[in-house]
């Protein structure tokens, strides 16, 4: 199975790089680039080919289409009368659904919507992914060997796939700005800078194997570390106070909406799946 990953942008290398780690052959991926110098470097860096969106339309078995959601009309009007309605569609395109690229594409071509994040740099992603209206079990099977590799895989339906983006796909930057905030707590605090970075990831990497494999409610956790009238319900009092807990709500919620705003702003065909 050869897959052409067009529009080889920060998520596409992700992923490219990815199913290179995994196994895969060079020879059986292809790339498309915007700019021919990118093509050049992905070919230089990775081994693989850099052809046109026509050429990979043609050669591939699977297009995992990596635009910016804001330029994938544009490709779909180049490419969509071309795709054979045989030929999986694998969508990473933030906030468009499966009926967007329907409305584009032969009827019958089988979409497949995917929603993935950064951590797949080192093959701990978490990614969601939901099947169009002519997507098989066969079709959701290819798109999960694609990117199990990258970390964990989920399937959802696709009326969920706007809390996904707001919640794991733009997860990693909530984590990295609270860390960020931490550190510069502990500098506040007296610590120098290194030091608390160190103490800072390896208390948030340690924190997350917990709940990952320890199968406990994360407020059982908590409680496990808050003590009687000790330091770390003080700190929770603090965040309270200052409503992190609601500011966290607001933030997904925002995420979630503008995941909508981008469908609704692509054109026809996105209506939305579900609420």
């Amino acid at each position: 199975m050869t897959v052409a990953v067009i529009g080889a942008g920060k998520i596409g290398e992700l992923v490219l790089s990815g199913l290179l780690r995994a196994g895969w052959s060079a020879s059986e991926l292809l790339v498309t680039a915007r700019r021919a110098e990118r093509g050049r470097e992905l070919t230089e860096r990775y081994g693989v080919r850099a052809v046109d969106n026509l050429t990979a339309v043609t050669e591939a078995d699977v297009l995992a289409v990596a635009v910016k959601p804001q330029d994938a009309t544009a490709l779909l009007d180049e490419i969509g009368a071309k795709v054979p309605a045989t030929k999986l569609i694998v969508s990473l395109c933030a906030g468009l659904p499966t009926s967007f690229f329907a409305a584009r594409l032969p009827e019958g071509a089988p979409v497949i919507r995917v929603m993935t994040n950064t951590p797949a740099l080192v093959d701990q992603a978490m990614t969601a992914i939901s099947a169009g209206p002519h997507a098989t079990g066969e079709h959701l099977a290819v798109a999960e060997e694609m990117f199990k590799p990258l970390g964990a895989t989920v399937r959802v339906p696709e009326s969920q796939q706007d809390a996904v983006t707001a919640l794991s796909g733009s997860g990693p930057a909530y984590f990295y700005l609270l860390v960020e905030a931490m550190i510069d707590a502990g500098i506040l605090l007296g610590l120098p800078r290194q030091v608390a970075h160190q103490l800072i990831v390896q208390t948030a990497i340690g924190s997350a194997v917990m709940l990952r494999d320890s199968g406990e409610h994360p407020v059982k956790l908590r409680e496990a570390v808050t003590s009687p009238a000790g330091t770390t319900i003080s700190a929770v009092r603090e965040l309270e106070n200052h409503g992190v807990r609601a500011a966290l709500l607001s933030a997904l919620e925002a995420a979630r909406d503008r995941a909508r705003e981008i469908a609704e702003q692509a054109g026809p065909g996105t209506a939305r799946q579900g609420t």
